[in-house]
C-alpha cells in the first residue's frame, strides 16, 4: 500500500518560501511516489489535520514509555502473586474469615469439580497380588480402585508383631522410573521404625505409563482450557491412599503422616492442605515462589503436576497456609537446580505468619543439605525423627535413627515388587484418565431467546470468576496517544494511534477512515484482528471489499507484530502465563476490550455499530471479546478453529487459544450462537463443530446467520 500526500502548486499561507519552492517541485513529480512517500513524515507537521481530535495528544516520536516485554510482564506478574500472600488478612479472625473459601478454591484449582471430596466415596476394591515376608516386616502388594476404572498399583510395608493401631505414613512418589524400586529405602526404613507405610505409585511412571508432561512436553495445551493438571490426580489417588490406611486394622486412623520428594515433596503439600487426617506432612525439594519459578526459569524443568490451575492467583504459601497449624517439615537442598533455596526460605517466612496466627511456630520447621536436587542423605533422618516426634509422641535424634540402607543386597528387585504380576485390569483408565477426570461441558439444547439468554448469563459469570480472574481489577488509565497521521490517496484518513491495554503493555491500532464524510456525522467501525506472524497484507486481503463507509481498523494485541516475541519462547510464555493466572489468548482478550473503550471515545465512529473480524487464531479471540463486550453489531470470521479442546504443538508453536477453565463451561462454537443478537458471519467454510451455532441462529434470528465468500456480500 503506498500513502499519498496531497500537494498543490500554489502557496500556501503558513509556509515559507523555501517550503512552497518545494511544494512546487514535488507536484510535478506525481509518478515518483517513493519520493512523496520518504518526504511524508518530513512534512506531515506543516498540514492541517483531517478528522481527528485536536484533544488526543499527538507524538511524532513517541518515547516508549512501556516495555512490551513479555518476559518483564510475566515476571511482574508472578511477583504480584507471590507478594500478594495474605494482603489485607492481619489478624488470625481475618484468616479464619477466608480460609473456608480458600479450600474450596485450592480443591477447584487442583481439578477436583467432579470427585467425591465430601460424601460416600465409590468401594476401593482393594486387591492383593502377593505378599513378600522380610525380617521385621512384610510387604503386600496392592493395587486399589480410585475411581471407578482409575487404579493405583502400591507396595504396603507392615511391621511384625503389631498389637494395637500405630502411625501410618502415606508415602508419594517423585519423577523415578520404577517409583516403589526407586523409592523403597523409605518405605523399608518407616516400617523399620514402626510405621505401617504405603508406597503409591503416579499415573506417568507406575507399572502403567500414563501423563504428567502434556504440555510439558506433548503440545497439550488444551489442559488448560480443560481446567486439569495432572497434580489432581495424583491428590485423588494420594487421598483414596489415606482411605485404605483408614480402613487398617493396623493403623491408626488418627496419626497419618505423609513425606516425599520432588513431585511428591509437591503432592505432600497438597494432599496435606486438602485432607485434615494428615496430622504431619514432610515435603522434600518440591515446592518454591511462583516468582522463583518465573524470574529464574526453573519452571522451564517443572512437570506440569507440579502447580494448580491457578485460577485465583495463589502461590504455595497459600497451599502451606491450610496446612497450618499441623506440624509441617519443609526440606530442601541448598543447590537444587529447579527449587532455588532463596525462595523456599522466603516461603517457609510467609507460612510462618499464619502458624504465628495459631501460636504454632514449632511446628513449623526449614531443613536444609548442601546438595542438588532430591531427599539428601542429611535430610532423611531428619524427616524420620520428624514424623516419630508428631506421630509417636518420641524424641529420637537424627543420628540416632541413621539414614536409609543403600546395599545392593537390601534392595528388592522390580519384578519381586510389581502389583500386575498378571497384567494391569483391563478397564484401567490410567492412560487416559486427563480426557475424563474433569467432565468438560456439552453443547446445550437451545430452543428459545429465553434459554438462549439464561445461557449467555451463566458463561459469562463463569468465565469473569474462573477464566478472566486475571484480568486488572483496576484497569490503568488508556493514555490515548496519536503517533502517526496521513492522507491515503484522496478518500482517507490514516491515523495510528497506541494507548495502554494494562500496565506494561502500550499497543497500537491503526484506523482508515472516509475523509469526505460530512463533518459531525459518525460512521460504523470494522476492527480487524491481526494474528501472530501473518503475512503482509493478510489482513488486508481478508477484508477486501468493506463498503467504503465503513472506518477500518486494524489492531495488534499484544504479541502481534511491533510487540511479538521470538517463536521459541512460546513454549515457556504458554506454561509461564498459565501458572500465573492467564493465558495469551485471555491476555489478548482484554486488549481487544480495551481497544474497544479507547474506539468509543474516538470522533466519527458510530460506538453503536462496531464490528470484529479476524481469521484463524484470533477468531477465537473475537468471538470471546464479541460475548464480554456485549455491544458488538457482527462478528466475522474465517477459518475460526473447530474447538479449544484441541492439542497444539509440542514445541508450544502453533495457534494459543487456550483459556483457563473455560471448556467446563462452554467452547468456541457455543460461544458464537451465545453471541446473538450480535450477527454472526462466516468467510469462506465453517467446521463441523458451529453445525450447533448454525441451528441457534436459526431457531433465534435466522437472517442474523451469514456464510459469505467474501466481505464484498457483507452488507453492515
Amino acid at each position: 500500500m503506498i500513502i499519498e500526500v496531497e500537494l498543490s502548486s500554489k502557496n500556501r499561507p503558513g509556509l515559507t518560501s523555501a517550503q512552497n519552492h518545494a511544494q512546487k517541485i514535488l507536484s510535478k513529480a506525481a509518478n515518483f511516489r517513493l519520493l512523496v512517500f520518504t518526504l511524508l513524515v518530513g512534512l506531515i507537521l506543516v498540514f492541517p489535520g483531517h478528522g481527528f481530535s485536536q484533544e488526543i495528544p499527538f507524538t511524532y516520536c513517541p518515547s516508549p514509555d512501556q516495555p512490551n516485554n513479555i518476559r518483564n510482564y510475566l515476571i511482574t506478574s508472578a511477583k504480584e502473586v507471590t507478594n500478594q500472600f495474605f494482603k489485607g488478612i492481619e489478624t488470625p479472625q481475618d484468616w479464619q474469615s477466608v480460609r473456608s473459601q480458600r479450600y474450596q478454591e485450592f480443591l477447584e484449582m487442583m481439578s477436583l469439580y467432579d470427585v467425591p471430596v465430601v460424601g460416600e466415596r465409590p468401594p476401593l476394591n482393594v486387591k492383593k497380588t502377593g505378599t513378600i515376608q522380610k525380617e521385621g516386616y512384610r510387604i503386600e502388594k496392592i493395587y486399589y480402585e480410585s475411581l471407578p476404572g482409575l487404579y493405583v498399583p502400591a507396595n504396603l510395608y507392615i511391621p511384625d508383631g503389631i498389637k494395637k493401631p500405630v502411625p501410618a505414613i502415606l508415602y508419594v512418589c517423585g519423577h523415578a522410573g520404577n517409583q516403589k524400586v526407586y523409592y523403597q529405602g523409605l518405605a523399608r526404613k518407616f516400617a523399620q521404625l514402626g510405621f505401617v507405610c504405603l508406597i503409591i505409585e503416579t499415573v506417568q511412571w507406575g507399572e502403567v505409563r500414563g501423563e504428567h508432561w502434556g504440555a510439558y512436553q506433548k503440545g497439550w495445551f488444551n489442559w488448560y482450557s480443560r481446567g486439569y493438571t495432572p497434580a489432581g490426580v495424583e491428590l485423588w489417588n494420594g487421598i483414596r491412599g489415606l482411605d485404605v490406611l483408614s480402613q487398617l486394622p493396623e493403623v491408626d486412623k488418627e496419626k497419618l503422616g505423609v513425606t516425599g520428594a520432588s513431585g511428591g515433596g509437591a503432592q505432600s503439600w497438597f494432599i496435606a492442605a486438602a485432607d485434615p487426617r494428615v496430622k504431619a506432612v514432610a515435603p522434600a525439594a518440591g515446592a518454591e515462589t511462583l516468582e522463583a519459578q518465573i524470574q529464574q526459569r526453573t519452571i522451564d524443568n517443572q512437570c506440569d503436576c507440579m502447580v494448580p490451575i491457578n485460577t485465583y492467583q495463589r502461590d504455595f504459601a497459600d497451599i502451606g497456609a491450610l496446612i497450618a497449624p499441623r506440624p509441617l517439615m519443609i526440606a530442601a537442598p541448598n543447590r537444587d537446580g529447579i527449587f532455588a533455596i532463596e525462595s523456599v526460605r522466603r516461603l517457609h517466612k510467609q507460612v510462618g505468619k499464619v502458624y504465628d496466627f495459631y501460636h504454632a511456630a514449632e511446628n513449623l520447621s526449614l531443613i536444609e543439605a548442601d546438595g542438588a536436587h532430591g531427599d539428601r542423605a542429611t535430610l532423611r533422618p531428619q524427616i524420620f525423627s520428624f514424623f516419630i516426634k508428631h506421630l509417636m509422641g518420641k524424641q529420637v535424634a537424627p543420628d540416632k535413627i541413621g539414614d536409609i540402607d543403600k546395599s545392593p543386597e537390601a534392595q528388592l528387585t522390580e519384578d519381586e515388587l510389581r502389583v500386575y504380576t498378571k497384567g494391569a485390569p483391563q478397564n484401567d483408565r490410567t492412560t487416559t484418565i486427563q480426557d475424563s477426570f474433569v467432565k468438560q461441558a456439552q453443547p446445550p439444547l437451545i430452543e428459545t431467546n429465553e434459554q438462549l439468554a439464561a445461557y449467555r448469563s451463566e458463561v459469562l459469570d463463569f468465565l469473569k470468576a474462573k477464566t478472566f480472574y486475571a484480568f486488572p481489577k483496576k484497569p490503568e488509565p488508556l493514555d490515548l496517544t496519536l503517533e502517526f497521521r496521513a492522507k491515503n490517496g484522496s478518500n482517507t484518513n490514516v491515523r495510528t494511534f497506541s494507548f495502554v491495554s494494562e500496565k506494561g503493555w502500550r499497543l497500537k491500532f491503526t484506523i482508515y477512515s472516509n475523509r469526505n464524510k460530512e463533518k459531525g456525522t459518525t460512521q460504523p467501525v470494522l476492527l480487524v484482528l491481526k494474528n501472530p506472524g501473518e503475512e503482509r497484507f493478510d489482513a488486508q486481503k481478508f477484508i477486501g471489499g468493506t463498503d467504503k463507509n465503513t472506518n477500518i481498523v486494524y489492531f495488534e494485541a499484544r504479541g502481534i507484530g511491533e510487540t511479538g516475541w521470538a517463536p521459541e519462547l512460546q513454549w515457556h510464555i504458554r506454561r509461564s502465563a498459565a501458572w500465573s493466572g492467564r493465558t495469551i489468548a485471555s491476555m489478548r482478550v482484554y486488549d481487544v476490550l480495551r481497544c474497544l473503550k479507547v474506539l468509543r471515545t474516538l470522533p466519527g465512529v458510530d460506538k453503536q455499530n462496531i464490528s470484529i473480524a479476524a481469521q484463524g487464531e484470533m477468531a477465537a479471540v473475537a468471538l470471546y471479546a464479541s460475548l464480554l463486550d456485549e455491544n458488538i453489531n457482527t462478528v466475522i470470521v474465517k477459518n475460526p478453529p473447530e474447538s479449544q479442546n484441541i492439542s497444539s504443538q509440542a514445541n508450544g508453536r502453533g495457534e494459543a487459544i487456550e483459556m483457563l477453565n473455560c471448556l467446563r463451561i462452554t467452547d468456541l462454537a457455543q460461544v458464537a450462537g451465545a453471541l446473538l443478537p450480535t450477527k454472526f458471519v462466516v468467510v469462506g467454510k465453517l467446521p463441523q463443530t458451529y453445525e450447533w451455532t448454525q441451528s441457534v441462529y436459526k431457531k433465534i434470528k435466522p437472517d442474523y446467520f451469514q456464510i459469505i465468500s467474501g466481505l464484498s456480500e457483507w452488507k453492515n
